[in-house]
């Protein structure tokens, strides 16, 4: 499986390129910002961005989804219940920092449960964990779940944000996150990779 965690985002947003080593077709998670730099590692490793994955729609996620889909012509997946906030500057909450940042509007909703097949050999099961937002999801591959803005090492995600809940959140968590593993690994929208293990004895919100 291709594996890449991107430092060239923007705002303090992990961007994550997930995909299949066969076919060199690959996903696109939360391009927060700087789309020529994502653009530019795709296009020096040769793959080919099928999709665009927003694991919620605050603008910090999604402020790159229009440079990358313009470049490779990759659709855009997100949660209905935060479809609305890639087309509303209101919404994403990026009128809050001076601007008006949108996306082209979704190309699929995707729900609890679906699964997104990348290529030949990779399969991303949707994993609906409102509660940062009504329609924030997490993403799981194997070993690995790519948890957006829903479980950060010793932490969680906001829940002042209109659409958040802290009860919500919570019990996203405890039912759909630490029911795995302990040595699943969680790659979060900030900060670094942890653990299902390390969270569960060690998040002081859980």
């Amino acid at each position: 499986m291709i594996l890449k965690a991107l430092e060239i985002s923007t705002m303090g947003v992990n961007c994550y390129i997930v995909g299949c080593e066969e076919t060199k077709e690959v996903a696109v998670i939360d391009p927060g910002g700087n789309p020529r730099g994502i653009v530019r590692v795709l296009e020096e490793e040769g793959y080919k961005a099928v999709c665009i994955i927003n694991t919620h729609g605050h603008i910090d996620h999604i402020g790159g989804n229009q440079g990358v889909k313009d470049a490779t012509g990759a659709k855009i997946l997100i949660h209905e219940a935060d479809a609305k906030m890639l087309t509303n500057s209101v919404s994403n909450f990026s009128f809050l920092m001076g601007s008006k940042v949108t996306s082209p509007p979704a190309d699929q909703f995707i729900k609890d449960g679906d699964i997104i097949k990348i290529g030949n050999t990779v399969e991303l099961e949707v994993i609906h964990t409102p509660g940062h937002s009504p329609g924030g999801v997490c993403l799981k591959t194997g070993n690995t779940i790519f948890v957006g803005d829903t479980l950060f090492q010793m932490s969680i995600g906001r829940t002042d944000f209109p659409g958040g809940s802290y009860r919500e959140l919570i019990n996203s968590i405890k039912e759909k996150l630490l029911c795995y593993d302990d040595e699943v690994i969680c790659y979060p929208g900030h900060g670094p990779a942890t653990t299902i293990g390390f969270e569960r004895e060690n998040n002081p919100f859980l």
